[in-house]
């Protein structure tokens, strides 16, 4: 790759988010029909679209490509069925201190909140969907300066989430 050009083989980037604690770049990516994946991004890698994906051609049931291949690197989450996110945050506020260094996305099509844990050395070690009962497709999602998130929806709404002890 040329110097200017940081990663390749990105499908569809929906968020991007650095982590300043540990210098890190995440992303969350459309896939094709499954297949959306959260990569940690590193300078001058490949993360291998068109060539690697988990997911399936729009028009049958057939994959897009090979799930790994040698000199690509692997996604840490792939989302399969497809969640289609919009949006990422990495929350660092004090609202939620259970949550801190989690990595929050909306959910167009599963309408959730979605929340994976990281744990020091960039691995996912948990999954937790939230806000299912609202039953709205989750778009962009941050965290704000009072360390609440904040989230839109298709419906043209804001949300705030905050503890439930805060008033």
């Amino acid at each position: 790759a040329l110097a200017e050009i940081w990663s390749y083989g990105h499908r569809n980037p929906q968020g991007l988010v650095f982590d300043k604690t540990h210098k890190r770049l995440w992303s969350i990516e459309h896939g094709p029909r499954g297949g959306d994946e959260i990569n940690l991004i590193e300078k001058g890698k490949n993360y291998g679209w068109p060539l690697v994906s988990q997911g399936k051609e729009y028009w049958g049931p057939i994959s897009v490509g090979e799930e790994k291949m040698p000199g690509m690197q692997a996604a840490k989450k792939v989302y399969t069925p497809s969640i289609a996110p919009g949006g990422l945050t990495l929350y660092q506020g004090k609202a939620f201190p259970k949550w801190q260094g989690s990595l929050f996305s909306g959910a167009m099509k599963l309408k959730h909140l979605n929340r994976v844990e990281i744990d020091e050395n960039g691995h996912i070690t948990s999954e937790e969907r939230l806000l299912e009962s609202l039953e709205q497709r989750i778009r962009a999602v941050i965290t704000g300066p009072d360390g609440y998130l904040y989230f839109s929806s298709d419906n043209g709404k804001i949300y705030r989430l905050r503890p439930q002890n805060t008033g």
